[in-house]
């Protein structure tokens, strides 16, 4: 009897250590985008191994898996276990009935409406020719934010008014198109490195921030992971937070250096300078706290049908280590 009650013990033991162990082996979803910088510098410099060293989590193996961007299909890799993190955040919250959430921020970052059509000054003055360059239709971060936009100066009810405009065109084929006599594209919802090489161009100018659209500053990118991956890997959870705390910091005080390093690491062709400029561009930052505000996308996604469930507060949407 004593036997049979020690192994039950040690079951019970084994049991549980097997559920709250952490992994040696993580797989994170990237994007070589300047608005990923944190996850392109935490990759290169190796942080969630060093970090999680720190936590005394020994032999962790991170693995990066390239993705394209704008797709609604990537919210099924992170629930299918083919990764453990991806960007992602309130689509895939409401996908997974709130198993999904954010782990945390990676920055703020302004997207911007520029066209090379000089009597287009707001969005009332597109015409059926003037079409919009985006990622992606209707599932993108710049098509949200167009029809968010289109929602304030048409109403609710006409928030896809203009998305018959958009054409799903990537940011590079968007900027050599933009420019050209012979594209229809009239426009393009971009984003940088993007948008400040248009803005360059004296034959391009902006028709709205969206930071003016929304009332200032808002989280633009997050990467987010499943309740059971957080569960199960409270340190290793941590590790990654503590990596990109880090990173946050260093690129704020070495921006020449973290400039180098993306445009090495993505074999981006854009010049030093360009890269430079970005980083120090006051409407752009990188931390790993969402701001509040990202609600504003929740409530706009939910009273137009593309969500089920209403979150109550950002805090819904946000692992607890992050509050």
């Amino acid at each position: 009897m004593k036997k049979v009650f020690l192994s039950a013990i040690a079951f019970v033991f084994l049991f549980d250590f097997c559920l709250s162990a952490d992994k040696n082996e993580l797989k994170v979803a990237k994007q070589y985008v300047i608005l990923h910088l944190p996850l392109i510098v935490v990759e290169e410099h190796g942080l969630i191994e060093k970090n999680a060293k720190a936590l005394e989590l020994k032999d962790i193996k991170v693995k990066w898996v390239t993705l394209s961007g704008g797709s609604a299909a990537n919210n099924d890799v992170l629930p299918s276990g083919s990764v453990d993190l991806i960007s992602g955040a309130i689509r895939l919250w409401d996908k997974t009935k709130g198993k999904a959430k954010i782990l945390a921020s990676l920055n703020e970052a302004p997207q911007i409406l520029n066209t090379s059509n000089p009597k287009i000054k707001t969005l009332r003055d597109f015409t059926d020719k003037d079409k919009i360059a985006a990622p992606s239709v209707k599932v993108s971060i710049q098509s949200l934010v167009s029809q968010i936009a289109t929602a304030k100066e048409y109403g609710i009810e006409n928030y896809d008014k203009l998305d018959y405009l958009t054409v799903a065109l990537k940011h590079s084929n968007a900027l050599a198109v933009l420019t050209s006599d012979k594209s229809e594209i009239a426009a393009h919802f971009t984003q940088e490195p993007f948008l400040t090489i248009e803005q360059q161009n004296p034959n391009i100018h902006q028709v709205f921030d969206f930071y003016d659209v929304f009332g200032g500053r808002h989280t633009s990118n997050v990467i987010s992971t499943t309740e059971e991956f957080y569960k199960n890997n409270p340190k290793l959870s941590q590790a990654i937070i503590d990596a990109l705390n880090e990173v946050d910091f260093w690129i704020a005080n070495n921006k020449k250096e973290a400039s180098k390093l993306y445009l090495q690491a993505s074999k981006s062709k854009e010049h030093l300078e360009i890269i430079e400029t970005i980083l120090n561009k006051p409407e752009i930052s990188y931390q790993t706290k969402p701001l509040p505000n990202i609600t504003v996308f929740s409530d706009f996604l939910f009273d137009t049908g593309a969500i089920k469930t209403k979150p109550s507060d950002w805090k819904e949407l946000v692992f607890d280590k992050i509050h």
